[in-house]
């Protein structure tokens, strides 16, 4: 903390040499400075020095394993929100396909985008998603985490590239997903694999 003090008149003096005498040595050398600072209008600065001790709050982080279970949920997110992208367009090669997925998922979504093209087929629309985690394994530290969902594609339909119609008259609706998601040797969670079940099975 720093203190500022000015003295704006010579009529202060008696008063501060009364207590120069009462304090003795020490104080006269501050007084002194006090009045040289006043005498040359500028303010003189004192410093204190205060010591303080940091609070530490509890700590918010997440624990390893409630930190799997979301970046596993999180990959299988991702996972459909790329799919969803690619298939604007069939585009069975987009990157994206590749930054949540992996192994026998991986080929799924671009064998689906591939056919999707090779027809004629775009998708438009987003699924609505409802995923929880259903197994881990191992328990405590878990390295691959199955995934349940009831998946709704009721606005996520597949339509003709070169006029825009909806490519059948089938609604969509309500799926059965498993997933399993699984940490990779930089740390990051893929899907590896999943099975997506008939309109109505859940």
């Amino acid at each position: 903390m720093t203190a500022w003090v000015h003295l704006g008149n010579t009529a202060q003096v008696p008063r501060l040499e009364a207590a120069v005498k009462f304090l003795g040595k020490t104080a006269l050398a501050t007084a002194s400075l006090i009045l040289l600072g006043a005498c040359s209008g500028a303010p003189v600065a004192t410093t204190t020095n205060v010591t303080t001790t940091a609070v530490q709050t509890p700590s918010s982080a997440m624990s390893p394993l409630d930190a799997a279970r979301d970046n596993a949920t999180n990959a299988y997110r991702q996972m459909w929100s790329d799919f969803a992208a690619a298939g604007t367009t069939s585009d069975w090669q987009s990157p994206r396909l590749g930054q949540h997925a992996t192994g026998i998922a991986l080929n799924k979504l671009s064998q689906s985008l591939y056919g999707d093209n090779y027809r004629g087929l775009i998708t438009k629309g987003q699924p609505v998603l409802r995923p929880s985690v259903t197994a881990l394994e191992p328990a405590g530290d878990p390295t691959k985490i199955v995934i349940t969902d009831c998946g709704d594609s009721t606005n996520w339909l597949k339509y003709r590239k070169d006029n825009g119609v909806l490519a059948d008259d089938k609604p969509g609706g309500r799926h059965l997903i498993s997933s399993t998601v699984e940490k990779q040797a930089d740390g990051s969670w893929k899907v590896s694999d999943y099975g997506v079940h008939d309109v109505g099975s859940c």
